[in-house]
């Protein structure tokens, strides 16, 4: 038996996507609830620049269905730094806005870096120590999403593995593509889309998505893909995958979340 795999979008509210992904004259207060009708997850971008407040998760849950998940984009000022091990913090004040209002439907945090940010062994060590495997009661999950080379490094990937923190999957033309398996899921952000394609992504490249995910959520590694540390042989557990639809193509992000999810319920 797989994990379950959901497709999805980062944020909710973007204005060109009213009147293509969102019916003429919807509300914008209307606008979450839709979404989430229509997808499997959501990744919070507001949470990256400015902390929130407790009674805007709590909302943000209220409007969605009970089997709905939100990811949460750390804040910038816990990655954005040159001693990450000096976190410390930041992360109190970020983990400090609520965010456990989001009760059942929180999902993973994920740490975005700079791409001028390099590999330290010993500072980004220090970083993974300080992330919180509970908060208010509720487990965490924790993924890194870094964009400098230097990260292609087999004690990079040790190093998050011990952890049990992922590493997030990025299709991009701009950062490095690390595909191991370093936790209990799979956390992927697909920026490669194009807003001519109706769908955001071919059907061939929706396809070969679907079975890259299809095969991490199996347990699996997808035969297509190299990981950096070769020699390591993942476990072979179900995992939980999320895939979302990130920057370009954005205008058609939801459609391609959409195709994306069709194929991978199947007939």
């Amino acid at each position: 038996m797989a994990g379950s795999i959901r497709a999805g979008i980062g944020g909710w509210t973007f204005p060109p996507w009213r009147g293509v992904f969102y019916p003429q004259g919807l509300r914008q207060a209307d606008e979450l609830a839709y979404a989430s009708g229509r997808l499997g997850a959501i990744e919070i971008n507001a949470t990256y620049h400015s902390l929130q407040k407790p009674e805007s998760f709590a909302k943000w849950a209220a409007a969605t269905p009970e089997n709905f998940i939100f990811t949460v984009k750390a804040s910038r000022v816990c990655t954005n730094r040159r001693v990450l091990a000096d976190a410390g913090e930041a992360m109190e004040r970020f983990f400090g806005q609520g965010i456990e209002e989001l009760g059942a439907r929180l999902g993973p945090i994920l740490w975005q870096f700079m791409a001028t940010k390099r590999y330290d062994r010993t500072d980004f060590a220090a970083f993974l120590s300080l992330l919180p495997p509970k908060l208010a009661g509720l487990p965490l999950r924790h993924c890194v999403e870094v964009r400098n080379a230097s990260f292609a490094d087999p004690d990079f990937v040790a190093r998050c593995r011990e952890r049990g923190v992922a590493i997030c999957l990025s299709e991009s033309p701009d950062y490095p593509m690390i595909c191991d398996v370093t936790a209990d899921f799979v956390y992927a952000r697909l920026m490669k889309g194009a807003d001519p394609i109706e769908t955001g992504y071919s059907p061939a490249d929706l396809d070969a998505w679907a079975r890259r995910l299809s095969a991490y959520a199996g347990g699996g590694v997808p035969q297509d893909l190299r990981p950096v540390d070769a020699t390591h042989a993942p476990a072979s557990a179900k995992r939980d995958v999320f895939a979302f639809f990130i920057s370009a193509g954005k205008l058609r992000a939801p459609a391609a979340a959409m195709a994306l999810a069709n194929r991978l319920s199947g007939p």
